[in-house]
């Protein structure tokens, strides 16, 4: 995705953003939606990104959104004393002063680099998972003051289970792939849980959960690890930041930590739900969040675990049968098995049910 990019275009666009002489730009991570690299000061380092305008149509707004979120995380921080290393990706400004720097069509950024950190794709240990879940507490407890209205909507039905289901049903009119025995599974398994797909939506509009901002993508590689302490020291990927339910984000750290053999797996009739792993992220994410957290908000925390696996499940297959227009495939078939690693976790959930209840009630 990045190759088109000489070294002197790289090197134009970074000096952008800073006055010091910059020795290196490289490629940075396998990201699906922006272009990323990492610049190499004398005595620093910063990221460098050019947006995916294809995806977030608005990209001014989740710049803006993340000024303010920082700064606010910036101010809130030292009032609660924490005994540990916490730091939050901040905005690097052009020397023109911008928080981005336009080149045509080419939206580019510049975040600060958390040095000395490493992230992780599956949990190693419980000890990890409890970290994992601190960090969202944290992250929730840092902006849980910040009004959601400050914030701007940059990905509209962005979590919205339902919405999604229409999206799927239009693909699924149109589609003509095979209807393989997998095939066949999947279209069983959406339309058996089609009605309960709205629980958190009717929960919201009810009043019985209230729009807080979350992080929107807060799987647990973009939770940071210090290299020498192991302790979470950042949640990074602030672009889909805005209103919502944090249910959304709590449920996609537990689908994405309590699968231990990933989500990339291609034995997907072996996945399971880990309820160790469940209850070490959420032992570590109360132990912060519990100023905050309501008696509605522990009664949805199920919902929020089975709900978002569900709906990541969904959109996986419904860009299955729309030919892989989202998500970028390796393999024919890619997005079909994603969609039955998510499905088979989800059963893996409802069959768990009674011990996932008693975790969140031990917590309370």
């Amino acid at each position: 995705m990045v190759n088109h990019y000489s070294p002197e275009h790289l090197l134009k666009i970074a000096q952008k953003f800073t006055s010091q002489s910059i020795r290196e730009v490289r490629a940075l991570g396998n990201g699906n939606i922006n272009d990323t690299f990492l610049v190499a000061l004398e005595t620093s380092q910063f990221v460098l990104q050019r947006m995916n305008t294809q995806v977030f149509r608005q990209p001014e707004w989740v710049m803006q959104n993340m000024c303010v979120c920082t700064q606010h995380i910036c101010d809130r921080l030292p009032t609660l004393n924490l005994d540990r290393r916490w730091e939050t990706p901040q905005v690097i400004f052009t020397n023109e002063k911008q928080d981005h720097y336009l080149e045509g069509d080419s939206f580019w950024r510049a975040i600060s680099f958390i040095e000395n950190s490493r992230s992780y794709d599956t949990i190693q240990n419980l000890s990890q998972a409890e970290e994992i879940g601190y960090a969202l507490g944290l992250f929730h407890c840092l902006v849980s003051d910040l009004p959601p209205e400050k914030l701007l909507d940059t990905l509209e039905g962005f979590h919205i289970t339902p919405l999604y289901l229409q999206q799927y049903d239009r693909a699924l009119s149109n589609s003509t792939v095979s209807r393989t025995p997998e095939v066949n599974y999947c279209l069983k398994f959406v339309s058996d849980r089609q009605a309960w797909a709205q629980v958190l939506e009717n929960a919201k509009h009810s009043g019985k959960l209230k729009l807080r901002l979350m992080h929107g993508d807060p799987k647990i590689n973009n939770i940071m690890f210090d290299t020498h302490t192991n302790q979470a020291v950042s949640v990074i990927d602030l672009d889909t930041v805005k209103p919502g339910l944090i249910h959304y984000d709590i449920g996609d750290c537990l689908r994405s930590g309590c699968n231990a053999i990933g989500e990339e797996t291609q034995a997907w009739e072996t996945v399971r739900f880990e309820p160790d792993l469940c209850e070490g992220i959420l032992r570590g994410y109360v132990r912060i969040a519990k100023t905050f957290l309501t008696e509605q908000d522990y009664a949805y925390l199920f919902d929020a675990i089975r709900l978002i696996t569900f709906e990541l499940g969904l959109r996986f297959f419904t860009d299955y049968l729309m030919g892989d227009r989202y998500f970028k495939v390796n393999y024919p078939d890619h997005n079909l098995v994603r969609a039955l690693v998510q499905f088979k976790l989800v059963e893996s959930i409802e069959s768990q049910e009674a011990a996932i209840s008693a975790i969140v009630e031990g917590l309370r």
